[in-house]
């Protein structure tokens, strides 16, 4: 956090930029952030935001539209990051990533998760000029949030497998590159799983890595595809089913679970790294109904009907939906 305005300067920032955070974020990290900025000559204006809608982005690009900074730095979770994100991406500001969690990969991703879109995924934005993560605040954070943070990096071993689905049924375009990269990270941290503890600042390092490792990933192949398959449509369904989801990685977490055992991978190991590191492998332990999960896995396929998943292959219906969340113990 120290460096944020030596690297600010480095990349040709010297003169403005525009910092958008949350109440909270604004706390642990805003706030020193545009004292560094300032203490170094840098105008430093901000904003508060406290959700990622539509109405938000708009709210936020009205802001940069009149302060007219050089860079936008999104300080917070995954949700001012994506705010701060798209609204700089649709101003054509640069974009600079200050997570203060490790909750899910968009810290480091081209894409943003808006409510209020037309489309319930994560929508192209850009990719971040710099990702400044100081891990002796990330790892005071609460350590569900780098257990979800483990939860989306694990999915990419399902995620993958679809890519290379798509790739072998339609001919699909797959980046082995982009592909290893991915897996490298979920393999990282189901290596890891036993040290992602919290409080353990070597633990939130790796997670650090690996979560941005996946963002590159998905940069370098031009779409989300290594890093979200079957088990983020289960999420975006579970999402359009419950007025208040768990959080993102928490819920894809629990999906690849499903889809591996669909993929007849070893679903198992990953429902035991994901118990190791503290994440819910459960309906229960989501805080949602069997019968949230049962809609949201027959839902899935639907949400996007152009991404072919192995959900394609085996077209779910109420009753095996039922069977596969039992046979995994989902419910």
């Amino acid at each position: 956090m120290e460096f944020v305005a030596q690297i600010c300067t480095k990349l040709g920032f010297a003169e403005s930029a525009f910092i958008v955070t949350g109440s909270r974020t604004y706390e642990v990290a805003g706030h020193r952030v545009i004292e560094l900025l300032k203490d170094s000559g840098i105008d430093a204006s901000h904003c508060l935001v406290s959700s990622h809608t539509m109405k938000d982005v708009d709210e936020v690009e009205a802001r940069i539209l009149k302060a007219k900074p050089q860079v936008v730095l999104g300080v917070g979770g995954g949700t001012k990051i994506d705010v701060a994100k798209l609204s700089a991406a649709n101003q054509n500001v640069p974009f600079i990533s200050v997570p203060t969690t490790a909750s899910h990969d968009g810290i480091a991703s081209p894409l943003a998760s808006i409510k209020g879109s037309k489309k319930p995924y994560s929508v192209m934005a850009q990719a971040p000029m710099a990702i400044i993560a100081d891990t002796s605040v990330i790892v005071q954070a609460l350590h569900r949030s780098a257990a979800s943070g483990c939860g989306d990096v694990i999915a990419k071993f399902t995620a993958v497998r679809d890519w290379h689905l798509a790739h072998k049924v339609t001919n699909e375009y797959y980046g082995e590159y982009a592909a290893s990269l991915a897996l490298m990270s979920a393999k990282l941290v189901a290596k890891s799983a036993e040290i992602i503890r919290p409080g353990n600042e070597k633990g939130t390092r790796i997670l650090l890595e690996a979560l941005i490792s996946c963002g590159v990933a998905m940069s370098i192949a031009g779409s989300s595809r290594p890093s979200s398959g079957s088990e983020h449509l289960f999420s975006h369904a579970l999402d359009m089913v419950l007025l208040k989801p768990a959080l993102h990685g928490e819920q894809v977490g629990v999906g690849s679970v499903m889809m591996a055992f669909l993929h007849k991978f070893n679903w198992r190991r990953i429902k035991s790294k994901l118990e190791k590191v503290g994440g819910p492998t459960t309906a229960e332990a989501l805080g949602v109904e069997p019968q949230n999960v049962v809609e949201a896995l027959v839902k899935a396929r639907t949400v996007r009907p152009e991404r072919y998943t192995i959900l394609n292959e085996k077209k779910l219906t109420y009753r095996s939906a039922r069977q596969l969340a039992k046979k995994t113990g989902v419910i």
